[in-house]
């Protein structure tokens, strides 16, 4: 269900005192799969329901959008060509993860007609974020170039999860673009730099100011931010703070805090067809 209200307690927030924090409590703050005791269970069932679905749902995979070896794109059609396609962004934090291991959430959106684009992009060490993120509006060119011929035409939600909602921010103002869902993002790089995450990807100070959207200005497109009452609370904060300073800028879109939803069981509300983020991501295109 859906709570109106903010929940996470600000006290929570470590990184008030970040400079003050061990090395391993610093990690700890974005660690989530240390953070869901069951995190190992959920993953694995994710994985092997995608590779189940990517076999057996109506598709085309494997199609490459750029030269490197993770830039190719699976696109799953619905009947009709113009209808609306939610475009998802797989997280990882810009390091691990495939596009492969998202085809489970093909089924919600699918349910109600619309078509489902998984792009993959390339991943850190191999490349720096700023490659990654510049991938992105190139996935979504192709798309608008070529996604006709393979029954894709409608309109896009671009949507994405944890680092991909990261990319969302980043890439919102792409003009193929409609609206944007964000889930369980991080929208400040910066205590990323003082933590193990960063020994792949090796931020700069440039970087950090760059591609940080809490550092950017607001861009106005409508944008939905979701997150978990059992997330960690750097996260949250993110999610809050985001939406917050959106909303100073009166910036369309919702705050969607999902009780009870961890940084993985929140997957389950664009899973299911009768899931919270497949009803906002819906609501977008009104």
């Amino acid at each position: 269900m859906v709570d109106d209200t903010r929940l996470t307690h600000p006290l929570l927030d470590p990184r008030p005192n970040w400079s003050e924090l061990s090395q391993a409590d610093r990690d700890a703050a974005y660690d989530n799969n240390a953070a869901v005791k069951n995190s190992a269970a959920l993953i694995a069932e994710r994985n092997e329901t995608s590779g189940r679905l990517r076999d057996t749902l109506k598709s085309h995979l494997d199609l490459p959008y750029g030269e490197r070896t993770k830039n190719k794109i699976d696109l799953y059609p619905a009947a009709k060509h113009d209808a609306p396609c939610l475009v998802f962004l797989h997280g990882g934090y810009w390091q691990r993860n495939s596009r492969e291991l998202f085809a489970m959430l093909v089924e919600g959106v699918a349910a109600h007609g619309w078509s489902v684009a998984i792009p993959g992009y390339s991943l850190a060490p191999e490349v720096s974020l700023t490659d990654i993120v510049v991938e992105i509006p190139r996935a979504l060119d192709w798309l608008a170039e070529h996604g006709a011929s393979y029954g894709i035409s409608g309109p896009i939600v671009l949507s994405g999860w944890s680092a991909g909602a990261h990319l969302v921010a980043m890439a919102l103002d792409h003009p193929r673009v409609r609206a944007g869902l964000a889930i369980s993002g991080v929208y400040d790089l910066a205590p990323i730099r003082d933590t193990g995450l960063n020994n792949a990807l090796k931020l700069t100070d440039e970087e950090i100011a760059a591609l940080s959207p809490l550092r950017l200005p607001v861009r106005q497109k409508r944008l939905d931010i979701a997150y978990g009452s059992a997330e960690l609370p750097a996260l949250v904060l993110d999610s809050i703070n985001f939406h917050d300073k959106r909303a100073a800028a009166k910036a369309p879109g919702k705050l969607i805090p999902i009780a009870g939803a961890d940084h993985f069981t929140i997957l389950e509300a664009l899973r299911r067809s009768d899931g919270i983020l497949v009803d906002a991501a819906r609501r977008l295109l009104d």
